[in-house]
């Protein structure tokens, strides 16, 4: 039977429970919030039925194959499975042929399924590449391992990779009850009820696995006696149900990476405990000790260094000893190696090693070794190599100064002495060496040495495309704020105020698996970012555009909100704020950029003392709002905890028309200062006599607002 050939209701009967609880559409789906979350990319793409070739990756019991059959149950397309450990090339070129009958005769598309996809060899995964690249197939493959490693990548390359996480307890308390209470496929139709700490129990060993907690669950319910219509599951009978999870752990498998990696970094970072958690997860797996070993050898210098330079020799010392006694004895050398290198004070001095290595491979030239360094014992006479060696062990302390490095290196920095341990003894005395040591260089080998990384002009050209009219300081600005802008791949991101997209592209090219949104408040702004979003292939991975928060769906989250002069002219901070704040998850950032006119430039700046100044100056106390920045920072205050304010600003030649002065006299200086009409065009006159003649240096300070939400 196919993978997802629907079964009639007496043969669902008779299916596990696992089976009979799979989800078949979105709103049932449980889970991986990160990837099928409202508004997240691969949903839009889902419900829109516009998808795109994918790779779901991640351990077993995450729900890939569920995904692929509520992908099943939604498209339009004609969807067909294999699975990559009983078929093979022969069955794909029977899939293959009814894919471009349908495609050429039907114009129908047809969407692939291909389980334990890492399973197919390379000629196998290449027999499907070209039907991916022309279109024939979009592929979904479903894999437990690193699909970076295990797939082809020239068929990475042209998917999306999507990486399903452990579900969370909460996530299998969910589907569990979903399965307690479903009347049609679980056990809604009796009443089940759990002892105490029961179904904790279950949740707790399956350990993320939504199947391994389904079939423990089934056996608990079948196998405790139905009493009054009650069917009461007792802890004991949840502990029968479900035995000690295998750790999991695939020597040769991505896991396998992922564990000794976690244990050198908890070496690295100093932690005793979480670094023997990772070294008894390994060892309960059957790791092989050498292996470790080895590892841990690597550590005593890369991490540890000259901070202790004794890590080396206990860690090669309880390698030794550990060959010698071997298991399980050897657990005792395998432990006091690794909290010695947990413990002791770290340097990654040693790094400087390939400082070095990328100056031997950049230099424009090879390097000549300096002559008083050369070998003086074969061509003395006849070169004079060696001749003004200095031999340190003659002079005080056994050291002097001379030139060691060559000389369009000299000056050059590779190795910096750590300040932990042992190293922080030495550090001065290097350092005051290598100090003498540039003093008495000759200066001729000081040559200026200027170097560059040229940037790709290429990148993302439709996107520079939108950002051309843009002045440099509001690029400048993008940058800080970006800068310091933590997200991940797959977070949602709403920009206010967004104007003609300027932070929403930046935004978009940080969020491909999630959601660049932005509100727009102008139909110019909205048509300008349309047009170019009709510029982008894939339909369904684009940015959304909104014209108001209220347009924006009300199940829509953001972990992400910025915006750039959003609260400056809004009439009533607070009310705008709370409309952002039901917009956000627990720990949203809110980031603004608020231009401040009270703190840039203003008219009389650019004046000299007279009358005119200090009438314009006199208007300007009424025009500007000294209290806009408390105003803002109360009205955020009462729905966000600011962690940061800081001002960015920039001074800009700027080139002051006759139709600035007038806007500007007319709009706001004029009211302020209840002018008639024949003293304000009198005003305009003088001032364009005097602005208008050469650009002015007109300065902006922007306020930049970062805060939290804790709800």
């Amino acid at each position: 039977m196919d993978l997802f050939e629907k079964a009639s209701n007496s043969d669902l009967k008779n299916q596990p429970l696992a089976y009979r609880m799979r989800p078949r559409t979105l709103d049932e789906y449980i889970g991986q919030d990160h990837i099928v979350g409202p508004g997240r990319l691969l949903r839009r793409a889902i419900q829109a039925d516009q998808l795109s070739s994918v790779i779901f990756y991640g351990p077993p019991g995450t729900g890939k194959t569920t995904l692929a059959r509520v992908i099943a149950n939604t498209t339009k397309s004609h969807f067909t499975s294999l699975n990559a450990v009983l078929s093979g090339v022969k069955e794909l070129r029977e899939e293959i042929e009814g894919a471009r009958d349908r495609l050429n005769v039907y114009g129908r598309r047809t969407i692939l399924f291909v389980d334990e996809v890492h399973r197919w060899n390379k000629s196998q995964q290449d027999a499907l590449l070209p039907w991916v690249e022309n279109g024939t197939f979009i592929l979904i493959g479903a894999t437990t391992e690193n699909p970076f490693f295990e797939v082809n990548p020239a068929l990475v390359s042209r998917s999306r990779i999507f990486q399903l996480k452990p579900l969370t307890d909460e996530n299998l308390r969910e589907i569990a009850l979903q399965a307690v209470n479903d009347r049609e496929r679980g056990y809604g139709k009796i009443k089940v009820e759990f002892e105490e700490g029961a179904l904790e129990h279950l949740i707790d060993v399956a350990k993320g696995d939504a199947r391994s907690l389904l079939n423990a669950l089934e056996l608990a319910v079948e196998t405790s006696e139905k009493k009054d219509g009650v069917v009461s599951v007792s802890k004991a009978t949840a502990e029968e149900s479900i035995q000690r999870k295998a750790v999991l752990y695939d020597k040769e498998g991505d896991y396998h990476f992922d564990v000794i990696s976690a244990f050198i970094k908890s070496l690295r970072g100093s932690d005793p405990d979480a670094a023997l958690y990772w070294l008894a997860k390994m060892v309960h797996a059957g790791e092989d000790p050498r292996f470790i070993f080895r590892r841990m050898m690597i550590s005593a210098c890369e991490d540890v260094g000259l901070a202790d330079p004794n890590a080396i020799v206990v860690v090669t010392s309880d390698a030794q000893a550990f060959n010698m006694i071997g298991m399980p004895e050897g657990r005792y050398h395998l432990t006091h190696a690794a909290l010695y290198l947990a413990t002791a004070p770290k340097s990654n001095s040693a790094m400087g090693f390939f400082d070095a290595l990328s100056g031997v491979e950049h230099e424009s030239q090879s390097s000549e070794v300096p002559n008083h360094l050369r070998d003086a014992s074969r061509d003395s006479e006849g070169f004079g190599h060696g001749e003004g060696y200095m031999y340190p062990h003659a002079y005080r302390d056994h050291w002097v100064a001379q030139q060691y490095l060559p000389n369009e290196l000299q000056g050059k920095v590779f190795y910096q002495p750590g300040k932990l341990g042992y190293e922080a003894t030495i550090r001065d005395a290097v350092n005051r060496r290598r100090e003498i040591q540039l003093e008495t260089v000759d200066l001729d080998a000081f040559p200026e040495n200027l170097t560059f990384t040229k940037k790709d002009k290429n990148r993302e050209m439709w996107i520079k495309r939108s950002e051309q009219t843009r002045s440099q300081a509001l690029s400048t600005l993008r940058e800080k704020i970006f800068s310091d802008f933590d997200c991940i791949r797959s977070d949602r991101i709403l920009v206010l105020n967004a104007g003609h997209g300027l932070m929403l592209w930046e935004a978009f090219r940080r969020t491909p698996e999630g959601l660049a949104a932005a509100v727009v408040s102008r139909d110019e702004d909205l048509q300008y970012i349309n047009h170019h979003i009709e510029t982008l292939e894939d339909k369904a991975d684009k940015p959304q555009v909104f014209s108001s928060l209220d347009s924006i769906p009300s199940d829509y989250r953001f972990e992400h909100v910025l915006g750039r002069n959003v609260l400056v002219l809004c009439k009533n901070v607070d009310e705008y704020v709370k409309k952002i704040d039901s917009l956000c998850t627990e720990g949203s950032t809110l980031t603004l950029a608020e231009t401040l006119p009270s703190e840039g430039s203003r008219l009389s700046d650019f004046l000299h003392m007279g009358p005119l100044q200090s009438t314009l100056m006199k208007a300007e106390k009424s025009i500007y709002d000294p209290a806009e920045k408390d105003r803002m920072l109360s009205g955020i205050e009462r729905h966000f905890e600011i962690k940061n304010t800081e001002f960015f600003g920039f001074t800009e030649a700027r080139i002051i028309s006759e139709e600035d002065v007038k806007r500007w006299i007319s709009a706001s200086y004029a009211p302020a200062l209840k002018l008639d009409e024949l003293e304000t065009q009198k005003m305009i006159k003088e001032l364009t006599a005097q602005l208008c003649a050469a650009p002015v240096q007109w300065s902006v300070k922007t306020l930049i607002i970062s805060a939290t939400l804790s709800k």
